[in-house]
């Protein structure tokens, strides 16, 4: 089922998200959840949603793309699950890039990430997921794990002149 988009200034997107209880693993409840976040998603065009941006207070993502419009260069992303999802920096490089949310529909900024990290979480049998990842795919983890946290990506941008409605900073993009 196709879930309604929260939107910024819903007070669900400040709160952190909650574990996932391991007795939730391997139910049909969590395959529901994860669904809906996939179609909502695939729907919304996007590259990834947390569930908090669904009303769902749950520490659950969903990323992946195999090609993006609103990202004409980004390589693909594998489609990953991850709950209770948790990552580390392989290193001290960041590298600012323009981002954008379905939480925030239109608007885009530039947004520090670090390139190089290591997640670690759970698929929704409760197998342990463990990847490296640079780059672009990085970046899309780190965006929807501050989903889990309350944290926008506005709140870790370092210049607010370079935030703004995607049409009129990118025409070419748009038209």
């Amino acid at each position: 089922m196709i879930r309604e988009v929260v939107r910024m200034g819903d007070v669900r997107l400040q709160r952190a998200a909650q574990p996932v209880d391991p007795a939730m693993f391997n139910t049909p409840e969590l395959d529901a959840l994860l669904q809906d976040m996939r179609e909502t998603m695939r729907v919304e065009g996007g590259i990834g949603i947390a569930a908090p941006q669904i009303g769902v207070p749950l520490r659950v993502v969903v990323l992946g793309m195999e090609q993006n419009e609103r990202y004409p260069e980004a390589p693909p992303v594998p489609y990953t699950e991850l709950i209770n999802p948790v990552w580390t920096p392989l290193g001290e490089t960041m590298e600012e890039a323009w981002e954008g949310c379905l939480s925030l529909p239109g608007l885009r900024g530039v947004v520090p990430r670090y390139v190089r990290l290591r997640y670690e979480g759970f698929d929704a049998r409760g197998r342990h997921v463990a990847c490296d990842v640079e780059g672009f795919h990085a970046r899309v983890v780190q965006h929807e794990c501050d989903h889990l946290d309350g944290v926008l990506f506005p709140m870790r941008m370092r210049d607010m002149s370079r935030f703004g409605f995607a049409d009129v900073l990118f025409p070419e993009i748009s038209a």
